[in-house]
């Protein structure tokens, strides 16, 4: 206890004495928030509350007010590590040892008006592996460049665009999430002790991965569905990208946590790759042209709707279907940017049943055993139905040749 005193006075000590000049770019908040120093950010750890006292920083050297606890940039909470990975976390009292805190980072934009966009991003990540790591080869600092410095950057670019006249119609508030990584834990413990009323909460917008941007320009908008005016918006705004548009609002980001308390959301995300959950997620493996360009779609947004009152909220097709529950995994990373028929494969675990059977990144999914594959949902109900030591054929389309692999179930 006595040293994690020290830690906190010395964090509180340099953030005092610390003075960020601006205007402070893109790569140079990525290359902080993702240096080897802060030993991959994991929720509780001293190189996470860094992390904190940066972003805090950086949201004062823009004048946002605080808009955490007690009149601080800051809002703590704390839970019990999971022992069932598949079980839920609950939120406890903070003063037990055994306990971990997260800190969510947040500021505000008062324009004084009706109602307030959230624009949000976790800085949170693996620290040095473990569960959620796909590195096999022991322990090693995940510095998580693109997962997610790359969000919190293009936030705190917008943070001080959004400032301008402009964008006046609604005030902004900029969420840096904690606790992403262990399950949406900051993003749901703010919906349950939000700092203002969720009723003023006019839409969300998250960006989850956003540094990677491809040659084809491709990016995944999803939440398209949760308002009826997302679909000509994110149109009329867009002059750039191959959009690959989703309408459900729940996935695996924080996005989920506003969706489910009717609250339209949007979530930018560039796609899976190689380093994903990997120590190899480094600062100077980014498109930061690419986010650049995310950047100025994020603001065509906001101007495209500044006038627009309130959104109105819809619940998307699927978010009452229960997500399958799995006894086995194909092993396959899913590119969650292909829009066509079947699931693409982007990348292959070691070791796996798809690697075992000869799949590679880019073959395309489009039948397992007697069922036929058509989009993400209908490949992850497939998949649902196999066990431990079954035997099936996958078909796959491999650039234009429809090939059959027979696939074994192996445990994880």
């Amino acid at each position: 206890m006595k040293n994690l005193i020290l830690s906190f006075a010395f964090l509180s000590l340099v953030s005092c004495k610390k003075e960020i000049p601006t205007p402070v770019t893109l790569e140079k908040d990525v290359t902080f928030l993702a240096s080897d120093s802060l030993q991959g950010r994991e929720t509780g750890t001293e190189g996470e509350l860094i992390a904190a006292h940066y972003i805090k920083d950086r949201f004062e050297s823009m004048g946002l007010s605080p808009k955490g606890n007690a009149g601080t940039f800051f809002q703590t909470f704390s839970f019990a590590p999971k022992n069932d990975p598949h079980g839920e976390v609950s939120f406890r009292e903070s003063g037990n040892d055994s306990l971990i805190t997260g800190t969510n980072v947040i500021g505000y934009l008062d324009n004084k008006a009706s109602n307030t966009i959230v624009i949000g991003a976790h800085y949170d990540h693996l620290g040095m592996g473990g569960e959620g790591s796909l590195y096999r080869e022991g322990a090693a600092i995940h510095n998580g460049a693109d997962d997610n410095a790359s969000g919190v950057a293009v936030m705190l670019q917008l943070a001080e665009k959004l400032q301008n006249e402009k964008y006046k119609g609604n005030n902004y508030l900029f969420i840096g999430f904690s606790g992403e990584e262990m399950g949406l834990l900051g993003s749901n413990y703010f919906t349950k002790n939000a700092t203002i009323p969720l009723s003023k909460i006019n839409y969300m917008i998250n960006m989850d991965m956003v540094g990677r941007l491809n040659e084809e320009k491709a990016l995944a908008v999803h939440g398209i569905g949760t308002s009826p005016i997302w679909g000509q918006t994110v149109f009329a705004a867009n002059t750039s990208f191959q959009l690959a548009e989703h309408e459900s609002g729940v996935g695996p980001s924080d996005h989920t946590s506003f969706y489910l308390n009717d609250i339209p959301v949007l979530h930018l995300f560039t796609g899976q790759h190689d380093d994903y959950h990997k120590p190899g997620d480094d600062s100077e493996k980014l498109n930061y042209e690419g986010m650049r360009m995310i950047e100025d779609y994020i603001l065509a947004i906001v101007a495209e709707l500044d006038n627009n009152g309130k959104l109105t909220f819809t619940k998307t097709k699927d978010e009452s279907a229960a997500v399958p529950s799995f006894k086995v995994g194909l092993g396959v990373v899913p590119d969650y940017l292909f829009s066509g028929k079947g699931m693409r494969i982007d990348g292959v675990s070691e070791g796996r049943a798809a690697q075992n059977a000869g799949l590679e990144k880019g073959d395309v999914v489009i039948k397992m055993g007697d069922s036929t594959v058509v989009d993400m949902m209908s490949y992850m109900r497939v998949l649902s139905t196999f066990d431990v030591g079954d035997t099936t054929t996958v078909v796959i389309d491999r650039k234009g040749e429809e090939l059959i692999k027979e696939i074994v179930f192996v445990k994880d």
